[in-house]
């Protein structure tokens, strides 16, 4: 929200999360039903990223993708190709055996299908981050970013995501309009 709120002019956007139920935080944990939910704070493809651990599986959004394809990109605003490199060591931290859920896949050339579970021993060797330190890993994560366009509804999304999902106001005509800047706001 801090990030995005000057950039749309949000002014209904608090800038303090209060529009969300519940904001977490590293190691916090909740109940889903009678599940234990552990909270792992992964930021580096955006600086709210977190990762969830349940049982013996970790939920990691964006933040690794399947090993044949590699990790987030880290060019949007907030985003830290360091940072990735460090919330990616917090998750190789956990067992080898840690059922590992990707948000999406991408399904790289060669395969046929497209997956959403690995292990953390499998991610160990990812295509990003097997045989790199973390300058090297940096420096391939910055330099692929430059060449990647916009993801295409990144616009709608990060308006609907500032508002915990819902649309913006409407305006006087009684229409919500999602914006594009001509200009991003510094």
């Amino acid at each position: 929200q801090k990030i995005f709120r000057p950039v749309f002019n949000a002014t209904d956007v608090s800038g303090d999360g209060s529009e969300f139920d519940q904001l977490f935080s590293e190691g916090d944990h909740f109940q889903i039903g009678g599940l234990d939910v552990g909270v792992i704070h992964t930021p580096g493809h955006t600086p709210a990223c977190v990762s969830y651990v349940i049982g013996d599986s970790v939920f990691v959004g964006d933040t690794l993708f399947m090993p044949d394809y590699g990790t987030a990109r880290a060019d949007f605003p907030g985003g830290n190709a360091r940072t990735l490199y460090h919330s990616i060591q917090k998750l190789l931290a956990l067992p080898d055996e840690t059922r590992l859920f990707v948000c999406h896949d991408y399904k790289p050339e060669g395969r046929d299908e497209y997956a959403w579970e690995t292990t953390i021993g499998e991610e160990r060797k990812n295509k990003h981050l097997s045989g790199s330190n973390e300058d090297e890993f940096v420096a391939m994560r910055e330099a692929r970013d430059k060449g990647l366009a916009a993801p295409l509804l990144l616009l709608p999304s990060i308006q609907t995501n500032i508002r915990a999902g819902k649309l913006p106001p409407t305006e006087s005509n009684g229409v919500s309009y999602i914006k594009i800047p001509v200009k991003l706001a510094s």
